[in-house]
């Protein structure tokens, strides 16, 4: 089969595509032919190796797993011995750990659900990351309710374009901090109100947020706290930092920090599911969320794909079609 092969750390151009095996699979996996899968900063934490304190997990010098990709849309071909939930020709969608840049990736079947029925293989393949991000980080990190303020820093990026859409059906009033380009975007999204960082340092208004989404990482915990209404809930996903350690220093701040504040900082670590798949594909098929796709790719130009998420910023979701 073909697939996008990483052998070494670097800029996009260590991502060749090859002929290689195709995977073989457990007794609780599937053998899934990919018909589209999405690119996530964290494919390119991946390619590039950075922070370094990443290597440790993802091997020292060079890739254990070869294969990039993570987020996967496609149809069953196989199934293992101890899987009862999927057979031959169900559509599935599914974060794993890598492989889905390729024809064919074997998935735990624990981490696939169903695809959305409203949505093209491309559109579910973007779903997955980003999705239950946005969903976890607001409905249970953030404990949003109904009512409430909300400000999502980073609403037009992958994630962001889809907590502007939870956070709506969640029944919140929701502030989207983007670029003037951008917004236009997410105001079709849902967003009640848009803050041009151009312009504007939210940080210095006088409106205060019952939960604050941060996914940019540009302002430091005391401003953010400083538009937190005082029993409000910080957010941390993802975000800037050093090459060494990433935005691991700025979750170190803000674990010591977080026992002398009445605030909550919440330091959130996504753990998708099959359970929040589904829950994600009810929201999706009822149509209160719905994929914003900036660009489209083949599999070939996935090196191209990457080089236009870094430079460009990417109005939402780039996918990989196949």
């Amino acid at each position: 089969m073909k697939a996008i092969v990483q052998r070494a750390y670097g800029d996009a151009g260590v991502l060749r595509i090859e002929d290689i095996e195709r995977p073989q699979i457990g007794d609780d996996e599937v053998l899934v032919r990919v018909r589209a899968a999405g690119v996530n900063h964290a494919d390119w934490v991946y390619v590039s190796g950075t922070p370094l304190i990443a290597r440790l997990a993802f091997g020292v010098r060079k890739p254990k797993a070869i294969v990039r990709g993570k987020d996967v849309a496609g149809v069953v071909e196989a199934v293992g011995a101890h899987v009862t939930n999927f057979t031959s020709g169900d559509e599935v969608y599914g974060e794993l750990e890598s492989g889905t840049f390729a024809e064919y990736v074997a998935a735990p079947a624990a981490l696939l659900a169903r695809k959305p029925s409203n949505l093209s293989f491309e559109q579910a393949a973007t779903v997955p990351l980003s999705g239950m991000t946005a969903l976890l980080g607001l409905r249970d990190a953030g404990s949003l309710k109904t009512g409430q303020r909300v400000l999502i820093n980073g609403a037009s990026g992958g994630v962001g374009t889809f907590a502007v859409q939870i956070a709506k059906a969640l029944g919140a009033e929701v502030t989207a901090v983007a670029s003037a380009r951008n917004a236009q975007l997410v105001q079709s999204l849902g967003a009640d109100h848009v803050i041009d960082y151009g312009r504007e340092d939210f940080t210095l208004g006088t409106t205060r947020y019952d939960v604050i989404l941060d996914l940019i990482g540009n302002h430091g915990l005391n401003h953010l706290r400083g538009v937190l209404t005082p029993k409000g809930t910080l957010v941390l996903s993802s975000g800037t930092g050093g090459r060494v350690l990433g935005p691991m220093g700025r979750i170190l701040k803000a674990v010591v920090m977080a026992p002398f504040v009445g605030q909550t900082l919440s330091l959130f670590t996504q753990n998708g599911s099959s359970q929040t798949l589904n829950e994600l594909r009810e929201l999706i098929e009822a149509g209160h969320v719905t994929p914003a796709i900036d660009r489209s790719y083949s599999l070939a130009e996935v090196p191209d794909a990457v080089r236009y998420f870094v430079a460009e910023h990417a109005r939402g979701k780039i996918a990989i079609s196949l």
